[in-house]
C-alpha cells in the first residue's frame, strides 16, 4: 500500500504511519468506560479511505461479545441501529453487522455455517476464534442416523429442523412430511437432543410450537421420517460442529480470515469469488490484539471523493496495523455498518443504513453516563445529567469540581433504568467538573462511568 498520512479527525491531530507490525495508536472519543471510537482518514493513491474503529477491553466480566439475531428470527432482516435499541435494556452496546452464515447465540445454534468460509466466535475466556466451522447434523429414529440441516430454505430430498429461531411458521412448501417435536430442548451443538414426535401436520407454513420444533423431510427423505419416527416415538438429533467450539457460546458468519498470528493473510483459499476480494469496497472486520482487546473496524467505500474503500488484503493490513493478532472480515458493501447505542457511526455506501440478518455486539453491563449536551456551561446554567443501569446496583453519583468541591447527585440501591437529573450550577465554583457514577451490581462487579465539563 502507498504511504499513508493518517488524520485523526475526531481530535484534530496528525499521526505518521507506524513501523510494520506495530499498532497505530487509536485516540478518540469514549463511547462507554474503556471503549474508544476513532474516525481516521487514510490518503492513498486511489483516493481517501475513511475508517471507523472501536477498541474495547477483553470481553470478560462487565464486557461480552454477543450475537444478536435480526427480529429474533432467521426470517427477515433488521437494521443494526434497531437491533441495538432492542437490546439496550440488557446492555449498552456497540455493534457491527455480521456476514453470511453461522448464527450462534448464547450456546444455541440458529443458523449453520457456510461451507468453506470462516466464522468468528468468542469463547468464555474472552478469546476470539476464527475458524472454518462445519456442521454435520443428523437425526435418528428407529433406523440409522440420517443427515439434516437447521433453519434453512427448502431443499429437495433434504430433512431440515425448524426451531423457533426460524420464525413463527415453517416455510410455505407443500411437499414432504412434517413431524412435530414437543417439547424440544435448546439447539445446543455437539450434544444429543431428544424429543417426542407428538404428531404430523400436512404441508408447509405450519406453526412452530413455542416449546418445540418441526422436522421437515422432503422428497425421498419423507418416507424415512414417517416410517422411522411414528407418533409417540423418540427422535434424537445431533448438531455436530467441527471444530467443536465447545466453550464458544456466541459466533457469527464472516470470512475470510485476514490476520493469523499477527500476520496479514493474502490468500485464505475460502469460498469467495475474486471480485468479492480484490475490488475496493466498504468492508468490516473484527479482530483481537495480543493483550485481548477487541477491535471493530468499518471502512466506508464506493463514495468517490469521500471514501473509496479497501480491498480484502488492504483490510488485513489495516487490522494488522491496529495490532490485531487474529482477525476476520465480516460484511462487504452496503451492509458494512458500525453503530453505538442505536446511532450510526459510519456512512454506509448505500447512503442509508441497510438491514442485515445478524450482528456482533460488544455488550457492556456496567454504569453508563451518556454524553452531556455540551462541554461548557455558563455559571448560571442548569446542567442536565443522566446515567443508565442494566442491572440492579448500589449507586453513588456525584459531581467533583475545583478545589475539592463535591456535589452529591444520587445514591442508594437502584433498579435498571435511565436516571435523569438537573443540576443548578449557580452557587458552585467555576472551572472543570466531572460527573462520576460508581455502581456495584448484585455480582459484586463495580463499574465507574464519568463525563467532564466546564463551568465558565
Amino acid at each position: 500500500m502507498a504511504r499513508k498520512l493518517i488524520f485523526l479527525l475526531c481530535i484534530g491531530s496528525i499521526a505518521l504511519p507506524e513501523l510494520a507490525h506495530a499498532a497505530t495508536p487509536v485516540r478518540g472519543q469514549t463511547l462507554m468506560p474503556n471503549v474508544v471510537y476513532s474516525r481516521q482518514v487514510e490518503f492513498t493513491a486511489h483516493g481517501p479511505v475513511v475508517e471507523h474503529i472501536v477498541i474495547a477491553p477483553r470481553p470478560t466480566g462487565l464486557y461480552a461479545l454477543k450475537t444478536v439475531l435480526s427480529n429474533n428470527a432467521v426470517q427477515g432482516t433488521e437494521r443494526l441501529t434497531s437491533m441495538e435499541r432492542r437490546v439496550s435494556g440488557d446492555a449498552t452496546v456497540a455493534g457491527i453487522n455480521a456476514g453470511a452464515g453461522l448464527v450462534l447465540r448464547g450456546g444455541e445454534l440458529d443458523v449453520a455455517p457456510v461451507e468453506g468460509r470462516s466464522s468468528a466466535g468468542i469463547d468464555t475466556d474472552g478469546a476470539l476464534h476464527v475458524d472454518r466451522v462445519a456442521l454435520a447434523g443428523t437425526w435418528q429414529g428407529s433406523g440409522q442416523r440420517r443427515i439434516l440441516g437447521i433453519n434453512e430454505a427448502p431443499r429437495a430430498n433434504r430433512t431440515t429442523l425448524y426451531t423457533r429461531a426460524w420464525g413463527a411458521r415453517t416455510p410455505a412448501d407443500n411437499s414432504g412430511a412434517y413431524a412435530v417435536l414437543q417439547p424440544f430442548p435448546n439447539s445446543v451443538p455437539n450434544a444429543p437432543l431428544t424429543a417426542t414426535v407428538t404428531g404430523y401436520v400436512q404441508g408447509g407454513n405450519q406453526a412452530i410450537p413455542a416449546d418445540g420444533a418441526i422436522l421437515a423431510a422432503r422428497g425421498s427423505q419423507a418416507g424415512f421420517l414417517t416410517a422411522e419416527a411414528p407418533v409417540g416415538s423418540k427422535v434424537s438429533i445431533v448438531l455436530t460442529l467441527t471444530p467443536p467450539w465447545a466453550n464458544v457460546p456466541d459466533g457469527v458468519g464472516g470470512g475470510p480470515l485476514i490476520v493469523r498470528s499477527g500476520k496479514p493473510v493474502y490468500r485464505s483459499f475460502e469460498t469467495f469469488d475474486s471480485p468479492q476480494l480484490v475490488f475496493r469496497s466498504a468492508r468490516s472486520a473484527v479482530g483481537q490484539t495480543a493483550d485481548g482487546r477487541i477491535v471493530f473496524l468499518v471502512a466506508d467505500g464506493k463514495q468517490p471523493g469521500y471514501s473509496t474503500g479497501l480491498t480484502n488484503f488492504e483490510l488485513a493490513l489495516t487490522m494488522m496495523r491496529l495490532g490485531c493478532v487474529t482477525a476476520s472480515a465480516l460484511a462487504t458493501g452496503p451492509t458494512a455498518t458500525l453503530a453505538f447505542d442505536g446511532k450510526l457511526l459510519n456512512r454506509p455506501s448505500a447512503r442509508a443504513e441497510r438491514a442485515a440478518g445478524a450482528a456482533l455486539t460488544l455488550a457492556y453491563y456496567g454504569a453508563y453516563v451518556p454524553p452531556l449536551s455540551g462541554r461548557t456551561f455558563s455559571a448560571n446554567a442548569t446542567v442536565p445529567l443522566s446515567y443508565k443501569l442494566v442491572r440492579p446496583s448500589t449507586v453513588t453519583a456525584e459531581l467533583d469540581g475545583p478545589g475539592g468541591a463535591v456535589a452529591p447527585i444520587d445514591g442508594g440501591q437502584r433498579a435498571p433504568g435511565l436516571y435523569r437529573f438537573t443540576w443548578p450550577a449557580g452557587s458552585h465554583p467555576l472551572g472543570d467538573w466531572t460527573f462520576r457514577v460508581v455502581a456495584t451490581d448484585g455480582q459484586g462487579r463495580q463499574s465507574t462511568a464519568e463525563r467532564d465539563f466546564t463551568l465558565k
